[in-house]
C-alpha cells in the first residue's frame, strides 16, 4: 500500500535517496539562515525591537542545517548536489518571492515595506515547513535515527510559525493590514506552484535512485498534481489566515543547541 510513512521509510532506508533528501533539506535550511541573518542586520531602525527574534529565526535555521549534516555523517553518507530543480529556497527567490539575496547583500537598511515582504513570506512557507515536520513527527518521532531530529525541528517550525502570526498581527494593527492581505495572498499562489514543481522533481529524483516503476511514478506525480488543484481551489487560503498564536513571543530567547547531533 502506497502511503506518506512508507513513502519515506523507502527513501529513508537507502544511502542514496537519504543523502539526497538530507542534502537538499540541509541546503534549504541553510540559505534560510543566511537570509535571517542579514535581515536581523538590515532591520530599519523603526522595526530594531524585531532583531533579535529574526536573529533567532536564522539561528534555528543554521541548526536544522547541522541536524540534516549530522544525520548524514552518522550513516556514513556524504552530502551531494542539490539538483537545481529541487532547490525550494532559489526558486520562490527566482519567482519574486521574499526579498531579493541581491537587496540583502547591499549594506542599505530595508524598510517596513520589505519587513512586511519577509513575514509574510516567512508566514507562508512556515506553514508548508510546520506541516511537513508534522508528518515526519507523527510517523518517526519515535525512529531511532531520525526521531530525535524530526522532534526538535517540528517543535521550532511551529515556533518561527507562531512569531509570524504575532508580528504581522501587530503590523496589521499599525496600519498595515491591507498590504499584509495581499502580500499574503501573492505568496501563497506563488509557494503552491513552486511546491508541486519542485515535489515533482523531488520524486521523479528519487524513483531514478530507488528504481521505481513508471506506473508508480505516474501514481506519484497524479497525488501531487491532486494536492495542487485541492490548494489552488481554495487550500492555500490556511496560508493567509492570520490569528495571535497560544504561544505568545515563541523566538523570544535564544536558540536552543543542536550538539546532541554532532
Amino acid at each position: 500500500m502506497l502511503s506518506a510513512k512508507s513513502l519515506f521509510q523507502e527513501i529513508l532506508d537507502d544511502d542514496d535517496s537519504f543523502a539526497l533528501f538530507c542534502s537538499i533539506a540541509a541546503g534549504g535550511e541553510s540559505q534560510g539562515g543566511w537570509e535571517n541573518a542579514r535581515i536581523a542586520a538590515l532591520v530599519p531602525e523603526s522595526q530594531r525591537g524585531l532583531a533579535p527574534k529574526i536573529t533567532r529565526h536564522g539561528a534555528d535555521e543554521d541548526k536544522h542545517g547541522r541536524i540534516f549534516e549530522a544525520l548524514m555523517r552518522k550513516r556514513g553518507v556524504r552530502p551531494v548536489p542539490v539538483p537545481p530543480e529541487t532547490d525550494y529556497t532559489v526558486l520562490l527567490e527566482r519567482s519574486g518571492i521574499g526579498l531579493a539575496h541581491d537587496r540583502l547583500r547591499r549594506d542599505e537598511p530595508l524598510t517596513v515595506q520589505d519587513i512586511v515582504v519577509y513575514l509574510a513570506h516567512s508566514r507562508v512557507t512556515e506553514q508548508r515547513a510546520s506541516e511537513q515536520m508534522e508528518l515526519l513527527r507523527k510517523h518517526f518521532a519515535d525512529h531511532p535515527e531520525l526521531g530525535r531530529a524530526v522532534t526538535m525541528i517540528s517543535r521550532d517550525e511551529d515556533d518561527h510559525l507562531a512569531y509570524c502570526h504575532e508580528e504581522l498581527l501587530r503590523l496589521a494593527h499599525a496600519g498595515h493590514g491591507r498590504v499584509i492581505q495581499r502580500t499574503l495572498r501573492a505568496c501563497a499562489l506563488t509557494e503552491i506552484r513552486v511546491h508541486r514543481d519542485v515535489s515533482l522533481a523531488v520524486m521523479a529524483r528519487m524513483g531514478d535512485i530507488l528504481g521505481w516503476s513508471r506506473a508508480r511514478g505516474a501514481l506519484l506525480a497524479a497525488g501531487i498534481h491532486a494536492v495542487y488543484v485541492y490548494e489552488r481551489l481554495g487550500g492555500w487560503r490556511r496560508m493567509v489566515s492570520l490569528r495571535m498564536p497560544e504561544r505568545r513571543n515563541a523566538l523570544g530567547g535564544p536558540a536552543s543547541s543542536a550538539s546532541e547531533f554532532a
